[in-house]
């Protein structure tokens, strides 16, 4: 999707800008900023966009999206029927790459950090150790004034720079555009379409014209501003639920395909192993293993 350029509002005393966020569900649009963002979710699921990457995130994600890399998180449907039992806390810090000065960046101590940044361009999933640091230090920070403010933001640079903890969310740097509000609009419109009606078949003439494009200029439009086709990006959508559903187990899998809009097995698990690169039954089984290697580690 086409981004939307979003300025961070800042406060002229804070070199970089910290917030506790609880919502019933999160409502930000497809966009981007100069500055870094280290985005902590500590409740709530849906599927989050970074880049031309669609995935699904859950309590204890911590993401750290580089700069003008366009981002945003959906919350699951479920989110938007006033239950008061669902709802989504975050930490989020957005800083400049400057943000502590450009001499800080030419230290030869801090050598790791240019290379955190460029390698923030392309997102970063942290895991393991790492991960329950940055969380207790994102906690810490909330609080944390004047000089100590800084040395937490030190510590989390540290922590980030030195991990080798993390997975890259986008292979190589694609090209964003930048865009306006009503570029924005349409495709924020057809994204949350998708994500309302993904269940169902969805065919390019209903989608364009709830987009008010020729079928023809759409299908043009959307592989310009994402990097794939509208087909791709509703299987990427489904695929996206399923992977929830089998990590739930609570349903089987030949009835997960139905659930999540696909019209048979056999092209459910074609499409399965081509987005995520293994069968739902290895999906599945690698999820366990992990799991159970983080209660070993615990």
């Amino acid at each position: 999707m086409k981004p939307l350029f979003r300025k961070v509002t800042d406060k002229l005393e804070s070199s970089f800008t910290i917030r506790h966020v609880t919502l019933p569900h999160f409502k930000n649009i497809w966009h981007y900023h100069p500055e870094l963002e280290l985005h902590y979710i500590i409740k709530g699921e849906g599927v989050r966009f970074i880049g031309d990457k669609i995935a699904n995130f859950s309590p204890g994600e911590i993401v750290l999206v580089g700069e003008n890399l366009p981002h945003t998180w959906r919350s699951g449907k479920e989110y938007f029927n006033n239950d008061p039992d669902l709802g989504i806390e975050v930490i989020v810090i957005q800083f400049l790459p400057d943000c502590l000065g450009d001499d800080l960046l030419k230290l030869p101590e801090a050598y790791l950090i240019p290379k955190l940044y460029e390698k923030a361009k392309s997102g970063m999933v942290i895991t393991g150790k790492a991960n329950k640091k940055l969380a207790e230090l994102m906690h810490r920070a909330l609080d944390a004034t004047n000089l100590d403010k800084i040395i937490i933001l030190l510590s989390i640079l540290q922590t980030l720079a030195e991990t080798d903890e993390y997975e890259l969310i986008v292979n190589g740097r694609a090209v964003f555009y930048q865009s306006d509000e009503t570029d924005t609009q349409r495709l924020n419109t057809v994204c949350n379409y998708t994500l309302t009606n993904y269940k169902k078949e969805i065919s390019l003439e209903e989608i364009s014209a709830i987009s008010n494009l020729s079928v023809t200029s759409f299908c043009r439009y959307f592989k310009l501003m994402t990097n794939k086709t509208y087909y791709d990006f509703l299987i990427e959508i489904r695929i996206s639920h399923a992977c929830r559903a089998l990590i739930e187990g609570k349903t089987l899998t030949e009835v997960i395909c139905f659930d999540c809009g696909f019209n048979n097995v056999s092209n459910f698990y074609r499409h399965f192993k081509k987005v995520t690169g293994v069968t739902p039954l290895e999906y599945k089984r690698q999820y366990l293993n992990k799991s159970k290697s983080l209660l070993v580690k615990a």
